[in-house]
């Protein structure tokens, strides 16, 4: 459904897209992750052709992406970080104009409309005004105002910024529910838990390129980190901590506040081994927790950086 090949967008002598490459098919839910700086949002800006580059090329269902390529854009759909409605409209009105920009009989418009407030949850709020809507269900209706016309492809730029939990479970399940209806969707957030739970596909990007793309799992492969062990441990030497790197599998240890924290590489009974040879030097312990590593884990592995960053 999308092809971007090689694209390159400098600003002077800052290269805020340097020869990215994506692939993503129709029907996924695909993740874009990167720190702040990695060009998330100026690839998407090229994507929409609302800003211009230097070098590549985009292609949306199989066509040229341009500024003056209104048939494509009909059929994408737009939600940004940013909340853009109108504070003197109601909650109709405001999706009632949205629709307007892509639907122009009255009667179309109408049904669609209504099906958008009922898929939002917002039937009951539709004569506010966005002023006296909470966080979450703000937030809803700027997805009712991306969504009204039912897009092929809707493009997600952090939609559960600074809402409850409640809200933020409501909107997952919408998008959810949106690609099961058939739309793609690309999807950014700052919450590895989203994305981990809803996408298909993940690409992290850093410095304007896309480093590692792929499914949860894959992207989890391409880590050193296969377990990690934390073990509430009262006292550890200098010279046991030691001891512990140098056993199977393990690449990395830390020691904080009475915490003992254990990276290793993939492989059988780790967590046993690592039991059985603290009992065997009468080394105290109390809780133990196995984790396998999380979409964070492979992020900050990755990278080197937190996502915020």
């Amino acid at each position: 459904m999308i092809q971007i090949e090689n694209l390159v967008k400098r600003y002077g002598s800052l290269v805020a897209l340097d020869h990215l490459n994506l692939n993503i098919e129709e029907g996924e839910i695909f993740g874009l992750l990167g720190p702040n700086g990695s060009g998330k949002t100026t690839a998407i800006n090229c994507l929409l052709a609302l800003l211009r580059y230097d070098k590549g090329d985009i292609r949306i269902f199989g066509k040229p992406m341009k500024p003056n390529s209104y048939d494509i854009k009909k059929d994408i759909g737009v939600v940004m970080q940013n909340v853009a409605v109108f504070d003197l409209m109601s909650v109709y009105e405001n999706i009632d104009y949205f629709c307007g920009l892509y639907v122009t009989n009255k009667k179309k418009r109408k049904l669609l409309v209504e099906e958008a407030l009922e898929f939002v949850g917002l039937s009951d709020y539709r004569k506010m005004r966005p002023k006296k809507l909470s966080g979450g269900l703000l937030r809803r209706l700027n997805i009712a105002c991306g969504i009204v016309h039912k897009p092929k492809l809707i493009i997600m730029d952090e939609p559960t910024v600074a809402v409850d939990p409640q809200s933020r479970n409501k909107i997952l399940e919408g998008i959810m529910e949106l690609n099961r209806q058939g739309s793609t969707i690309i999807y950014t957030s700052h919450y590895m838990e989203e994305v981990e739970q809803i996408c298909s596909r993940i690409a992290i990007m850093d410095k304007g390129r896309a480093i590692a793309t792929g499914t949860t799992e894959e992207l989890k492969k391409m880590i050193k980190t296969g377990e990690i062990i934390l073990i509430d441990a009262i006292s550890l030497t200098p010279d046991e901590l030691a001891r512990i790197q140098e056993l199977p599998h393990v690449y990395d240890v830390s020691y904080t506040d009475h915490k003992l924290k254990i990276k290793l590489s993939s492989g059988k009974h780790n967590l046993v081994r690592v039991l059985e040879y603290l009992q065997s030097e009468d080394i105290y312990f109390g809780r133990v927790l196995s984790e396998l590593p999380t979409l964070n884990d492979v992020f900050l592995e990755i990278t080197g950086k937190e996502l915020r960053d």
